[in-house]
C-alpha cells in the first residue's frame, strides 16, 4: 500500500508539469480555436532558456525562473504576430501545417545552437528527502509541485475575477459578438498566446532540475499535452487540468507495477478511448 501512494505523489508531481502544458494548449484552442502544435516547443525553450539563465550566466535560480518565463513570453508574441494572427479565422489545416513548421524550425534552432547533448540544470535547493505518512518524496519534488499548483491557481483566479479574463471567456464563447461588444481581438490574442507560452515555458523550467533539457523534449511533451486536452475536452480548463493530474498518476502506477516501458503507452491509450466512447472528451460539450 506504501508504495501504491508512493507511486500516486510522484504521479501528482508530473501531472502538475502537465496541467503547465496542456492549460495553455486548451487556452490557445478555446479562446483562439488555433490549433498549436509548437506549444511543446515552448516547453522546450523555457528548459534552455533556464539553462543560459542559471548554468552559463550563473544567475539565482529564481532570477533565471523569471527571466525564462520571460523569454517564453517573448517567442510566443513573435509567433502570435507572424504565424498566429493571420491563420484566425481560417480552416484548421492551416494552423496545423502552420505550427508543424513552427515546431520543426524551434527544434532544429535549439539543436544548432545547443547541440544534441542533454543538458542538466543544477536544483536550487538541497537534495533531500522528506517523509509524510510514510511517503518519501524530495524537497526538489515538492518545490515543483507547489510552483505549478500555484500558477494554474494564478491561472484560474485570472480567467474567472479580471476584466480581460471575462474577455477571453467571451472571446471563447462568440467571437462575433465579443468584437461587436467593443472587445479587443488582437490584444486578447496576444494576452491568450503570452500566458499559454509563459505556461509552457515555465513547466520547462521546473522539469528541468528533474531530468534534462535537451532539443526534442518538447515533441513528446507536446503530444501528451494534447492527449490530456482531448481527454480533458478541447477548450475546457478544468478539464485540461483533472486529466492531467490522471495521466500523471496513471503513468507513474504503470512504470512503478508494469515497467518503465509501458509508460509511454498510456497516454495515448487513455486517449483512444475516451475518444471511442465519449468524442467530446471527458468534460466537454457537443455544440452545433
Amino acid at each position: 500500500m506504501q508504495i501504491l501512494f508512493q507511486q500516486i505523489v510522484n504521479g501528482i508531481v508530473n501531472g502538475g508539469i502537465y496541467a503547465l502544458i496542456a492549460v495553455g494548449l486548451t487556452m490557445i484552442f478555446g479562446i483562439l480555436n488555433i490549433v498549436n502544435f509548437a506549444h511543446g516547443e515552448m516547453y522546450m525553450l523555457g528548459g534552455y532558456f533556464a539553462y543560459v539563465f542559471a548554468v552559463l550566466l550563473g544567475l539565482p535560480f529564481g532570477v533565471a525562473f523569471i527571466l525564462s518565463i520571460l523569454g517564453g513570453v517573448v517567442i510566443g508574441l513573435l509567433a502570435e504576430r507572424i504565424i498566429f494572427r493571420p491563420l484566425q479565422g481560417k480552416a484548421h489545416m492551416n494552423s496545423v501545417i502552420a505550427t508543424m513548421g513552427l515546431s520543426l524550425v524551434l527544434a532544429n534552432s535549439a539543436l544548432m545552437i545547443f547541440s544534441p547533448t542533454p543538458q542538466h540544470i543544477p536544483a536550487p535547493v538541497p537534495n533531500v528527502s522528506l517523509e509524510i505518512l510514510g511517503i518519501n518524496f524530495s524537497l526538489l519534488r515538492l518545490i515543483v509541485l507547489c510552483v505549478a499548483l500555484a500558477l494554474i491557481l494564478l491561472l484560474t483566479l485570472y480567467v474567472n475575477r479580471t476584466w480581460t479574463g471575462m474577455a477571453m471567456r467571451a472571446v471563447a464563447q462568440d467571437l462575433t459578438v465579443a468584437r461587436l461588444m467593443g472587445i479587443q481581438i488582437t490584444h486578447i490574442s496576444m494576452k491568450t498566446i503570452g500566458i499559454g507560452s509563459a505556461l509552457a515555458a515555465a513547466a520547462g523550467v521546473l522539469i528541468g532540475p528533474l531530468l534534462v533539457v535537451e532539443p526534442h523534449m518538447g515533441s513528446v511533451a507536446g503530444l501528451k499535452a494534447f492527449a490530456v486536452v482531448i481527454m480533458g475536452g478541447m477548450g475546457n480548463i478544468p478539464g485540461a487540468i483533472f486529466a492531467a493530474l490522471t495521466l500523471g498518476i496513471a503513468e507513474s502506477l504503470a512504470a512503478g507495477f508494469v515497467g518503465t516501458g509501458f509508460k509511454e503507452l498510456i497516454a495515448f491509450t487513455i486517449m483512444i478511448l475516451i475518444l471511442l466512447f465519449r468524442p467530446t472528451g471527458l468534460w466537454g460539450r457537443k455544440a452545433m
